[in-house]
């Protein structure tokens, strides 16, 4: 477990490894609370806490007098599934999947007035202005332009981009990032989406933008995520309080 996780949001992960491995059957409820407690060595109400950060994220479903049910259209793994809550980033995202990055642009510059008032800087503020494409099992799935502020993200080297960001910002920055605020849309492809992406003419592309922000408040990335159509389901879960 990381330094700076909780006991609960490691629980969750290590849910959501055994689920996607598979190691529950799909037509019968997932261990109840206590028996899961009982395994982690946590109190129930930690359990508890685990189990709905899988059941927001659209892995399981709860049903009252019967158990805990894992969600199968979840597990389509021909598609990357983003859930409206999620702020792990794509390597965490596909984890145990061969997950590769190639860089398009790296560089130190200065934002334009929109990336600035996203991220809340000033234009004389350096970023980062970086465009990798990634590979899903030597297949191409996203092509994202970030924009990071140096100052606040300090030390990203190539050998960070080929591997994964967010990883660095929690692991070796300390930084606890917090939520993210995205937009979804559609859109034609251009020359980019042609040589990354291999799409036709004809392909829509998805496009996801978003702020995301530590818990400190501060936006930390502005991006812009192309998507394959046909690798791209964006899942958002409503649940009914009483």
């Amino acid at each position: 477990m990381a330094n700076n996780q909780t006991k609960y949001s490691f629980i969750a992960e290590e849910l959501k490894k055994r689920i996607f491995a598979k190691e529950y059957p799909l037509d019968k409820p997932i261990p109840d609370e206590m028996t899961l407690a009982k395994e982690f060595d946590c109190s129930r109400m930690t359990m508890k806490k685990a189990l709905e950060v899988l059941v927001l994220e659209g892995l399981l479903y709860r049903k009252r007098g019967h158990g805990t049910f894992i969600i199968k259209s979840a597990l389509d793994m021909d598609r990357l599934n983003i859930h409206s809550q999620e702020v792990n980033g794509f390597t965490k995202l596909l984890e145990g999947r061969d997950v590769a990055s190639k860089i398009v642009q790296f560089q130190v510059t200065f934002p334009d007035k929109y990336v600035a008032e996203r991220l809340n800087i000033d234009l004389e503020t350096p970023i980062y202005d970086i465009v990798r494409a990634r590979l899903v099992d030597g297949e191409p799935y996203v092509l994202e332009h970030t924009c990071m502020p140096v100052a606040l993200i300090p030390g990203v080297t190539q050998e960070v981009l080929e591997h994964s960001i967010y990883t660095y910002i929690r692991e070796r920055l300390n930084l606890k990032i917090a939520s993210s605020y995205k937009q979804i849309r559609a859109d034609k492809p251009g020359q980019l989406d042609f040589d990354y992406l291999d799409c036709s003419e004809t392909d829509p592309v998805i496009e996801v933008e978003q702020t995301v922000y530590l818990n400190n408040g501060m936006a930390f990335e502005y991006s812009k995520s192309r998507h394959r159509y046909d690798k791209f389901v964006f899942t958002t879960v409503n649940i009914a309080r009483r």
